[in-house]
């Protein structure tokens, strides 16, 4: 195939393809960012009737509160647990799919079916199965009663929505490490045993270090994604408690913006939000990105 026929024939059509994309990026997320740090300056009436330009009064309050910064303290915990999770369990099965072990082609195709489910639908199975009374954990809890109780215990439930997450991130960062671990010429791997080493040490001195852009991919998107994109689980298996042990920062700026209708403290805490995944973002990338090496 000539290089002249992977091109469009109308210098417009690739354009008009992205069109709709843009379109709805447009709409479901710059409008409502934008809206949302136009709001954080001023006082908005919940049900409309206008707004009153207020400055920097709604950081102070929103920075001044408790609550805010319990939420963000379990923010963090969530982030740094269930991001390291979600990237070490599909490494570790890409690497297992990767060495041809028994049942390793049809587990190529199961580990990807989640990808396909709403993050609702994973919190309402989720729910039941580590539910006290019907779930996995009802034997234990028949033999010792209290052992495990979400409904009541704010840790069971917190890693209950743990489990949640790293389960649904499973498939793109197992197709992602399994791309990267495919990639590797076999001679790298012939060249390492011929210098005598053995299993373990190929993960660590081979396979590992050549992966590290997949590696860095997963952990830039993970540590986004268990920040914002985990609202349908906790609305979902927990509703932010018990006791507001799992109500992390995404979710409550839905409860102060959509149950208190305090407009103006959640588009703030929205604002703060974003501008500290942008640096958490940035962070890792100038720390860890300018590492890479992405030539082999």
């Amino acid at each position: 195939m000539s290089s002249e026929s992977s091109l469009f024939s109308h210098r417009w059509l690739p354009a008009l393809l992205l069109a709709p994309m843009m379109l709805l990026i447009l709409l479901f997320f710059y409008v409502p960012v934008f809206q949302a740090f136009y709001w954080s300056f001023f006082l908005e009436q919940p049900f409309g009737g206008g707004s009153e330009f207020v400055g920097l009064e709604n950081f102070q309050r929103v920075l001044g509160d408790p609550e805010f910064w319990a939420a963000t303290g379990r923010t963090v915990i969530f982030m740094l647990t269930a991001s390291a999770l979600a990237v070490v369990v599909p490494l570790m099965l890409a690497i297992a799919a990767d060495r041809k072990i028994g049942m390793s082609y049809p587990a190529r195709n199961i580990l990807v079916w989640p990808k396909g489910i709403a993050g609702a639908s994973i919190g309402v199975v989720f729910a039941f199965i580590f539910n006290p009374f019907v779930g996995l954990m009802a034997p234990l809890n028949a033999l010792f009663p209290g052992l495990w109780n979400p409904g009541i215990d704010g840790t069971d439930a917190f890693v209950t929505l743990v489990a949640a997450h790293v389960w649904s991130g499973i498939p793109f960062n197992f197709v992602i490490l399994l791309a990267g671990l495919r990639s590797i010429p076999p001679t790298m791997y012939q060249a390492a045993a011929m210098d005598g080493a053995g299993p373990w040490r190929r993960i660590f001195d081979v396979q590992l270090p050549l992966i590290m852009p997949q590696l860095f991919l997963t952990f830039v998107l993970e540590f986004t994604e268990s920040i914002t994109s985990v609202f349908a689980l906790i609305d979902t298996i927990t509703g932010g408690g018990p006791g507001g042990s799992t109500t992390l920062l995404v979710y409550k700026i839905y409860v102060d913006g959509f149950r208190g209708f305090d407009l103006s403290g959640a588009s703030t805490q929205t604002a703060i939000l974003m501008v500290f995944v942008l640096l958490l973002a940035a962070c890792q990338f100038y720390f860890l990105g300018r590492r890479i090496n992405y030539e082999r």
